[in-house]
This record gives C-alpha cells, structure tokens and sequence, in this order.
C-alpha cells in the first residue's frame, strides 16, 4: 500500500482497488472485524471522492456490512443493509444483480439477527 499511495496518490483508483482488496482478503484470512474496519475507512475515501451514490462507494457499503455480521453483529449488518437496499433500488433498478445481491444479503443477515430493521 504504502508505495502504490506515493506512486499513484492516496485516491487514485488503483490504490483505492488495492485497498478494497486488502480488506477482503484480511476478512477472508479470518479477521472479520479488521475487514470491517478497512472497508470501513475506505468508504470515507469513497464517498468523499466519488460521491455517496456512486456504485463503487454503494459496493463498499454492501462489503461494510457484510463484514459487520461476519464480525458478530448481524443486527448491525441487517439494518445497514436496509438502508443501502434502496439507495441500490434508485442508483441501479431493482432488477440489477448489484441490488439482487443487497436484498439477499438482506435476508440472511434479518435471519440471523432475528426480527426486522430496527428490532435488534
């Protein structure tokens, strides 16, 4: 990271795809929440530089809550999903397989919470 940060810049699009790609795979090697938390800071970058409605910065949303449940906290997960389910709706269409993937991700994290948004 640090030599694509000083050969392209700290936002350019491939140190930002770098990025994403290190939080997956710490999430993939077994720490969910360090996942979490890099997503988590990437999505900053994201909707500073892109704009909160852009695909790229609604994907890392998606990638956020994912990790959220994968790290133990599937109310977390769902109720951040609710709120990018529609988001994804308006941006993509509700037939977009982007917005597909939002509203099954929706419902494996409602069953593992139990209840609806906001019923944690």
């Amino acid at each position: 990271m640090p030599i694509l940060e000083r050969v392209f810049g700290p936002e350019h699009p491939h140190t930002l795809t770098a990025r994403a790609n290190l939080a997956g795979w710490t999430g993939n090697a077994g720490d969910a929440a360090g996942a979490r938390d890099l997503f988590s800071e990437l999505l900053s970058v994201r909707v500073r530089v892109l704009g909160p409605e852009h695909p790229d910065t609604l994907a890392i949303r998606q990638w956020v809550a994912d990790w959220t449940g994968e790290a133990g906290d599937p109310a977390a997960a769902r109720d951040q999903l609710a709120e990018l389910l529609p988001v994804r709706v308006r941006v993509l269409g509700p037939e977009h397989p982007h917005t597909l993937a939002t509203r099954y991700e929706l419902a494996r994290w409602s069953g593992r919470a139990g209840g609806g948004p906001g019923t944690a």
